[in-house]
């Protein structure tokens, strides 16, 4: 049996596996920093330093949140698309259905939830 401390000291914490999976997801879509801090609602300096590993998302805030919808962005994109170039493409098109380029939807609330439920019913398509 492994003490109970030793279980705890291997356990990942949530605030750092969400934090470093938004950034990676930003990478992957080419997204700026600039655009990431819109979609967190952070300050760049705030961003610059998660990028840096120098700041962890906290799981009482919107941040939290809006970057837990991101990864859904990503996942739902990577499933459907298969590769990053289409997904980042995909994100910078006009979408008719969606009414804008997704990338500009999703600086604000609704519009990041649109995009994606837009892309949650995409991937029910049988």
């Amino acid at each position: 049996m492994i003490p109970s401390t030793l279980q705890n000291s291997t356990q990942p914490d949530p605030s750092q596996v969400l934090s470093k999976a938004v950034v990676r997801a930003a990478n992957h879509l080419a997204m700026p920093q600039a655009t990431l801090a819109k979609v967190l609602g952070l300050s760049a300096a705030t961003v610059s330093r998660l990028c840096k590993g120098g700041y962890t998302l906290d799981a009482s805030r919107k941040e939290w949140e809006f970057a837990l919808l991101l990864i859904r962005v990503y996942r739902s994109l990577d499933s459907i698309v298969g590769n990053a170039l289409a997904a980042r493409q995909w994100l910078q098109s006009e979408n008719r259905a969606l009414n804008g380029r997704p990338i500009d939807l999703i600086h604000h609330t609704e519009g990041l939830v649109r995009v994606v439920q837009y892309l949650d019913a995409s991937r029910a398509v049988i």
